[in-house]
């Protein structure tokens, strides 16, 4: 939690996480909130029931004044799909800043692969936002499309998730989606060469194009390349 704090996450929820609209509350100290959120998950919690982990043995010396866990998930129940656009701007931001501070993907200057792809998530709630029967039969769930960035030196990072419906193409959004995660990548300190990995799915025009604009950004404007 010290390093996030020298990266710099609070202060990035607060400039860009604003809950308007919530009700009860629910975007108050959203810095607090993300901050529980992920110190409960490096301690082990993968639920919102699992964020008690903060009320016990020594976390007090890391949180004051802990808050039960319903006070997060009233919190994450109240986001819209523009509000997680909120914490993609957080994310991207705060992973340079971790890159910048730590060895985080040693190599990058180099050699850096992007990978991504689509995935299900399968959810209970039938309020949850474009939860669907997708692919898999009497199965409500969610598509995110995922991007890790790893180098041959390092452990793969998650550099973006997209939400979408249950029964999105594998591919749906995928070039703005690409093109983020390369201009992301790229800010992290992945200044050499980029190599964009993904199944036949992504092999379209719009995803190449995306990977084109990523290399002419790339490009130093000199007098000798305009």
């Amino acid at each position: 939690m010290r390093l996030a704090e020298w990266c710099g996450l609070s202060r990035l929820v607060t400039e860009k996480v604003k809950l308007t609209g919530a009700k009860n509350g629910a975007g108050a100290a959203a810095d607090a909130k993300v901050s529980s959120i992920v110190g409960g998950m490096a301690a082990g919690a993968d639920s919102i029931d699992d964020l008690h982990v903060l009320r016990h043995g020594a976390m007090p010396a890391v949180f004051a004044g802990a808050r039960a866990p319903s006070t997060p998930g009233t919190f994450l129940r109240a986001f819209t799909h523009g509000h997680a656009l909120q914490l993609h701007a957080v994310h991207r931001r705060f992973l340079a800043a971790l890159a910048a501070h730590t060895p985080l993907l040693p190599g990058s200057d180099e050699l850096a692969f992007i990978d991504v792809d689509s995935t299900h998530k399968r959810v209970y709630g039938r309020a949850k936002q474009g939860a669907e029967y997708g692919r898999f039969k009497g199965i409500r769930t969610l598509r995110p499309l995922l991007a890790t960035v790893c180098t041959p030196q390092s452990r793969p990072v998650i550099v973006g998730i997209r939400m979408r419906r249950g029964k999105a193409a594998d591919s749906r959004g995928a070039p703005k989606f690409v093109s983020e995660a390369l201009a992301t990548a790229r800010e992290a300190g992945c200044t050499g060469t980029r190599i964009l990995r993904a199944d036949s799915q992504f092999y379209n025009a719009g995803v190449i194009a995306a990977c084109r604009r990523a290399v002419r950004h790339a490009v130093p404007r000199t007098p000798a390349t305009r």
